[in-house]
C-alpha cells in the first residue's frame, strides 16, 4: 500500500496483548477497504505500517483519523492535533468493564467517536459509543484437516484429549481454577491433558511456581503443562490442536480467545465475564460458567470431557457459528464505515 494512508492505527506495545493482536489481524483485512496503516514498535511485517516518526510528520493536505485503543494512545493523538497541528480525527475503541479514572474520562471527552466493543464495555462510557465487537478471521483460524498430524508436529500427544487455556498467566485470568478442576479430574481421565501458553510476568511469577507446585505434588506435570509464550502462528497451530478450550477468566474486557478456539472448531467453556455471553451459545457451543465458581468449571468440563460426541458436535456449531456472526470483515467494515463519516464530516 504505497498511498498515503487516511486512517492511522496507533500500537504503542511491543508485548503481545489482546489489543495488539487485534491491530494485528485486523489491519490487513480494513487495508483492502480503506487506505490504512498501523504505526508503532515491534508490527509484523504483514501488517500494513508505516514508522511513528512519519505518522507524526504526515503533510496537512487532508484530514485523517487516528484511531487510538489504549490512553498512551489517545494522548498521542491529542499531541498530534493540537500542538503538532496535525489534521487527524480523533476516535477510541474501549474494551474495559470498569470505571475510567478522572484522566481517561477526560482523554475521551476529546475524542470525536467513540466505539465499544460489547455492550457491557459501552456501559461504563459517558458518551454514546458505537458498539462493535470483534470479529476472527476464519481464513487463519480453521479447524485442522489432520489434528493428530498436526500434535505430532507439535510435540503434542495424537491420543489426548486436549483443553487449552491461552493467554497471560495470571490470577485474573483464572489459571489457577482450571488447574485446581484438573487437578480434580484428571486421574480419573488418563485421556485428559492441559496447555497453557502465554507468558509469566515478574510480578505472576510466584502465583504461577505455586500452582506448578500443586502439579507436581499429584504427579501431573506431564499431563498439565504451562508451555510459555509463542509466536503468533504457532498460537494459531495450538488452538488447532485442541478438543475443548477454557476461559475461566475473573475479570475481562472482552476475550477474544473463545471466540478464535471456536472459529478452529473448538468448543469453548467461558465465565461471565467480558463479551463470553455474547459469544458462546451455552449447552451449543459449549458452556457458560458462574465466574470464579471452581465446581461449576469442574461440571462443564466434566461433561464436555466424558462426551466425545457431543464434544464434536459442539465444535462443528462453533465453527458454524463463528463464520456467521463472528467474521472480521464484519467488523472491518464497521469500523471503516465510522472513518468514512469522520472523513466526511471534516471542513
Amino acid at each position: 500500500m504505497n498511498e498515503s494512508p487516511v486512517v492511522v492505527a496507533p500500537n504503542l506495545k511491543r508485548r503481545l496483548s489482546g489489543v495488539t493482536a487485534t491491530v494485528v489481524r485486523l489491519i490487513p483485512v480494513q487495508a483492502r477497504m480503506i487506505a490504512i496503516r498501523a504505526t508503532g514498535p515491534g508490527l509484523p511485517p504483514e501488517v500494513p505500517h508505516l514508522p511513528l516518526i512519519r505518522a507524526a510528520t504526515l503533510p496537512r493536505d487532508r484530514w485523517r483519523v487516528w484511531h487510538a485503543r489504549r490512553n498512551t494512545e489517545m494522548a498521542l493523538g491529542l499531541i498530534l492535533r493540537r500542538l503538532l497541528f496535525r489534521k487527524y480525527r480523533l476516535m477510541f475503541t474501549s474494551a474495559a468493564q470498569r470505571h475510567h479514572t478522572g484522566f481517561t474520562k477526560w482523554l475521551i471527552r476529546q475524542q470525536e467517536a467513540l466505539v465499544a466493543t460489547s455492550p457491557q464495555a459501552a456501559s461504563y462510557l459517558d458518551r454514546p459509543a458505537t458498539v462493535v465487537m470483534h470479529g476472527v478471521d476464519t481464513e487463519v483460524f480453521h479447524p485442522a484437516p489432520d489434528r493428530a498430524a498436526l500434535r505430532r508436529e507439535l510435540g503434542l500427544d495424537p491420543d489426548a484429549v486436549l483443553i487449552g487455556c491461552f493467554g497471560r498467566v495470571r490470577e485474573q485470568k483464572g489459571v489457577d481454577l482450571l488447574v485446581r478442576a484438573g487437578l480434580r479430574l484428571l486421574p480419573e481421565r488418563p485421556r485428559a491433558q492441559i496447555i497453557f501458553t502465554g507468558r509469566v510476568t515478574a510480578e505472576h511469577r510466584g502465583f504461577a511456581d505455586g500452582l506448578k507446585a500443586e502439579i507436581a505434588a499429584a504427579g501431573l506435570q506431564d499431563r498439565i503443562r504451562f508451555l510459555g509464550e509463542l509466536p503468533w502462528d504457532q498460537v494459531v497451530r495450538h488452538y488447532q490442536a485442541l478438543d475443548l478450550f477454557a476461559a475461566p477468566a475473573r475479570w475481562e474486557g472482552f476475550g477474544l480467545t473463545p471466540l478464535e478456539a471456536m472459529a478452529c472448531g473448538v468448543p469453548a467453556i467461558g465465565s461471565h465475564a467480558g463479551a463470553y455471553e455474547a459469544l458462546i451459545r451455552d449447552g451449543e457451543t459449549g458452556s457458560l460458567v458462574t465466574t470464579g465458581d471452581q465446581d461449576a468449571l469442574t461440571d462443564a468440563l466434566r461433561h464436555w470431557l466424558d462426551d466425545d460426541a457431543a464434544r464434536e458436535a459442539a465444535g462443528k456449531a462453533a465453527r458454524r457459528h463463528v463464520e456467521t456472526n463472528f467474521s472480521i470483515e464484519t467488523e472491518a467494515r464497521a469500523l471503516v464505515a465510522i472513518y468514512r463519516e469522520l472523513l466526511d464530516r471534516a471542513p
